[in-house]
């Protein structure tokens, strides 16, 4: 499968990244990618930028070295209610591309049980700011895939599927199968992403492709497989950047 797009990278103003946005872009380009997503982690992050960071990300361009740059963020979920770390107000300034909702342990502690867990996945289903669920096969935040991944196909959230996590948040490997066969059964949208760190592990997406063969994952729901498929994605999320790439088509 030829993919078109990364969804979920991150770059040197996440302190533990290490390249600039320029040469994430520059990387995408020379692998063939068309579009990718730049998401730096939100403030409740140790080491994440400055909200002035988020506000400007608009000045830059839409294309950087010949590649569609979605300006995002990566929101920490900082407690069971799943509230995130950004408010109304900032969702109403920064106007972001591509919105992903993650839970960390460096937010908050991995103490929820399997319970808490899915009622925090469906209050985060239910938040209209969120495009896309980020890494929830985590071991330490297990929940009920199948109740949930027929909330998120409901509610139209773009389930993740990390190629990181092995590398990041190792033990997951049996809940990233279970979790890939309830977003089948719920006809849930996913994307395949690196969450890469650097250039070198742009695009990099080996260690889940092999779930998704073994399930047999519907092409026509992974939205980054094709370039149709992510516009019509992202205008379903009412992005004002989809008009742009279609015309590009």
């Amino acid at each position: 499968m030829n993919f078109v797009a990364d969804l979920h990278t991150h770059t040197v103003v996440s302190n533990h990244a290490f390249n600039t946005i320029t040469e994430m872009a520059r990387a995408a380009a020379q692998k063939g990618f068309w579009a990718m997503a730049v998401t730096d982690h939100g403030p409740a992050m140790p080491d994440s930028p400055h909200r002035w960071y988020f506000y400007n990300l608009g000045t830059l361009p839409e294309k950087m070295e010949g590649v569609w740059v979605l300006k995002g963020v990566e929101a920490n979920i900082v407690d069971a209610s799943g509230a995130l770390d950004l408010t109304e107000r900032d969702f109403g300034l920064f106007h972001f591309d591509w919105v992903i909702a993650s839970l960390h342990s460096d937010v908050v502690r991995p103490t929820l049980t399997e319970d808490e867990c899915t009622r925090l996945w469906l209050k985060v289903s239910a938040n209209p700011h969120v495009d896309m669920i980020g890494h929830s096969e985590t071991a330490a935040f297990r929940y009920d895939y199948d109740a949930v991944a027929k909330e998120f196909a409901a509610r139209g959230k773009v389930v993740e599927f990390n190629a990181n996590s092995c590398v990041a948040r190792p033990g997951g490997e049996k809940n990233l199968f279970e979790l890939a066969l309830a977003c089948k059964r719920a006809g849930a949208r996913i994307a395949v992403n690196s969450d890469a760190h650097s250039i070198y592990h742009l695009g990099v997406f080996d260690s889940v492709l092999p779930v998704l063969k073994q399930v047999g994952y519907p092409r026509e729901l992974i939205i980054n497989a094709d370039k149709r498929t992510l516009i019509e994605e992202l205008r379903r999320h009412g992005k004002a950047i989809a008009a742009k790439m279609e015309e590009e088509l």
